[in-house]
């Protein structure tokens, strides 16, 4: 006859089982696993002895709202002889007496949050369970452990900006394992429409990584919903803050957190998919940022993106945008719902609110090789991605008598599409990944599979002999006045007379334009056979300084008519104007729970004084936010208390009213 355990008292051994199930970094005051891997309790008995076969232990796990056996969020078991990792399961791994070791583990499909755990008559204990890319029977499972430290365990990074000709690395510090910030994340997936409106159906589905990165797509903007982050691509963030002021997620989280839910203000697409692989990874879903150089945004699904110019080259707006970059996630996960192991692996989520996706503004998540192969069927939202890399632009120009003509640009969407390598701050480009090399076999037959007419119909243009591009220097920095060229060259055997406007204006990453930079028309540019021709175009920064966005962007155009017939020519190019760099210099050996100190340099750029100045300073389990005026000559010591050993990432910003958001950083290896 079985007899129950009478239990006095239980130990969760947070440390121990914390630290084996990588949940470490979050604390050992509660305790946090992943499904699919055993956890150990310790259980001191009130009377009588652990006996083998003889003593019983009834045991239910429970978690959501309405928790039920049916909805996989509740279960029944007792003890076992062994572990069955395959389903709820317990078992003492300890020999007879009166202090009993009890091993319990979780199906690695089991939906994640926090759980309930009752012990017989003798009480309840909590625990968070997380998915587990360790477990070979999780989803999510990958098989590379400097991938995993990159993926699931870093708190920092490198979100990459700028153009396709200059990315610019950005340090952001994603910040998962901070204080609160998982409370947060399990918060964000209560908050959602579908567990408001269906809390066990939705609860049963937290299992499955599909469902949960298209929940956070959606709940990362505020569009629909009690999301984290109302976007706004304009330069009045009145009420809010600049997106390009954030340094990492932990701040929009709590802010989000403290104002019961109200959206932060406010993000951009680089800021909505740090704050996203910040939730995934502290959830436990491998996770990367990615950004795309030349990124379509289609709104009709067609996979064209159709521009205006005026007659003096100027982009006339449209809600059809060629972005600068963009930015989106991919989370790690199998795809068994597509009946086919080809599309395991990365799958791109974006939750920049852009189109509607079955009604929510969300986007994936999608297979990246389901973009590849254009496969375009495939859940979800693969027209909208495939365009985004993809796309055709045409351009035409519209003259003041109404008329239109088509004018000739050759352009690639969808270029050095980047994320940071594992293990360093290095720029890894995955255009790979997303599309065959441009005119293959294999690019011509993806775009048979995804119907892309206008790519697989596009003629060459006849050659008109003409060329046109436009040549900047190396060393373009902020604050500087600097020449920029549009080059014509004649490749034909006759005189050549044309009018060349030559212009520029400030631009945001998402393709909107700003005010006139500087601007060139001349009527009469004449090339002999074989000549080229350098017309260069002078940015002042009298003129450039006080209108160019936070971002730094100048958007050159060069449009070429020919008098003697031909389509125009357009040739376009976004530059970047370089900030100072931030010098970050650590004074002493960093060791754990040792006060160490940094000193950190910036010289101005700028042919005026700066005022209202400041630097701010971030790293994960490093400092809290810390802000600080910098001193007469830009310098700096920051004292903080590293709390623990490895590698870590200090990230600097500074800001004043001419010079906004320049940032730097500086990794940290903390010793023992």
């Amino acid at each position: 006859m079985s007899q129950t355990l009478d239990i006095e008292r239980w130990n969760l051994e947070c440390e121990f089982n914390n630290l084996d199930h990588h949940t470490d970094l979050n604390g050992a005051d509660r305790l946090i696993v992943r499904r699919g891997q055993k956890f150990t309790i310790s259980l001191y008995l009130r009377s009588g002895n652990y006996q083998p076969g003889l003593s019983s232990l009834d045991c239910v796990v429970e978690t959501g709202p309405q928790p039920s056996e049916e909805n996989g969020t509740r279960a029944s078991f007792g003890l076992s002889a062994v572990i069955d990792t395959s389903r709820w399961s317990a078992a003492v791994t300890s020999p007879p007496g009166n202090t009993a070791t009890l091993a319990i583990c979780s199906p690695p499909d089991a939906p994640i949050g926090r759980y309930t755990l009752t012990l017989g008559q003798s009480g309840r204990i909590e625990f968070i369970l997380l998915f587990n890319p360790w477990c070979p029977g999780d989803r999510v499972y990958m098989d590379d452990e400097r991938s995993l430290e990159e993926y699931v365990l870093s708190q920092d990074g490198i979100i990459f900006r700028g153009s396709a000709k200059y990315p610019v690395p950005t340090p952001w510090n994603f910040g998962q394992f901070e204080s609160g910030i998982l409370d947060i994340c399990l918060k964000i997936l209560d908050m959602n429409p579908k567990c408001l409106k269906f809390p066990g159906k939705d609860c049963s589905k937290r299992g499955i990584p599909t469902y949960v990165s298209r929940v956070l797509s959606a709940m990362v903007n505020c569009n629909d919903d009690k999301g984290v982050l109302l976007g706004r691509w304009t330069n009045n963030y009145d009420g809010g803050v600049s997106p390009l002021l954030w340094r990492g997620s932990v701040e929009i989280l709590r802010s989000w957190d403290r104002q019961d839910c109200l959206p932060v203000r406010y993000g951009q697409c680089w800021v909505f998919a740090a704050v996203a692989c910040s939730v995934s990874r502290a959830l436990g879903i491998p996770c990367r940022v990615v950004t795309n150089f030349n990124s379509a945004h289609d709104t009709n699904s067609n996979l064209v993106i159709e521009q205006y110019i005026d007659e003096k080259g100027a982009l006339m707006k449209s809600r059809e945008m060629i972005w600068n970059y963009h930015c989106w996630v991919e989370n790690w996960m199998t795809r068994p719902d597509l009946k086919s192991p080809d599309f395991n692996g990365w799958q791109a989520s974006d939750p920049t609110p852009q189109e509607k996706s079955h009604g929510v503004y969300c986007c994936g998540p999608v297979p990246v090789r389901a973009i590849k192969e254009g496969e375009l069927t495939f859940k979800y939202d693969a027209p909208f991605v495939f365009a985004e890399v993809n796309a055709d632009v045409d351009y035409f120009m519209k003259k003041a008598d109404g008329s239109q003509s088509k004018v000739t640009y050759t352009s690639t969407v969808g270029q050095k599409i980047s994320t940071k390598s594992v293990g360093s701050d290095a720029r890894e480009d995955i255009t790979h990944l997303y599309k065959y090399p441009e005119g293959s076999d294999e690019e011509r037959a993806t775009f048979e599979k995804a119907n892309h007419q206008n790519k697989l119909l596009q003629q060459q243009e006849q050659d008109q002999g003409l060329h046109l591009t436009i040549k900047v220097g190396s060393d373009i920095r902020k604050g500087c006045d600097f020449d920029v060229f549009a080059v014509v060259t004649n490749n034909t055997e006759s005189q050549k007379k044309c009018r060349l406007v030559f212009g520029s204006c400030a631009m945001s990453y998402n393709g909107n334009v700003g005010e006139n930079c500087g601007f060139k028309d001349l009527l009469n540019v004449e090339l002999s056979p074989g000549a080229e021709r350098r017309v260069p175009l002078r940015l002042n920064y009298s003129k450039y300084g006080g209108l160019i966005t936070e971002e730094n962007l100048i958007r050159l155009a060069a449009l070429l008519l020919d008098y003697s017939g031909g389509q125009p020519m357009l040739a376009l190019r976004n530059i970047v104007l370089d900030n100072p760099e931030i010098k970050v210099r650590i004074l002493g050996e960093p060791k754990e729970n040792r006060k160490l100190a940094a000193e950190i340099t910036m010289q101005n750029p700028l042919p005026e004084p700066l005022e209202e100045c400041c630097f701010s300073i971030e790293g994960a389990n490093l400092t809290e936010q810390q802000t600080m005026g910098p001193g007469e000559d830009a310098k700096v010591k920051i004292y903080f208390t590293p709390t623990h050993s490895g590698l870590r990432k200090l990230v600097v910003d500074f800001n004043s009213k001419k010079l906004c958001h320049v940032k730097g950083y500086r990794n940290v290896i903390i010793g023992k």
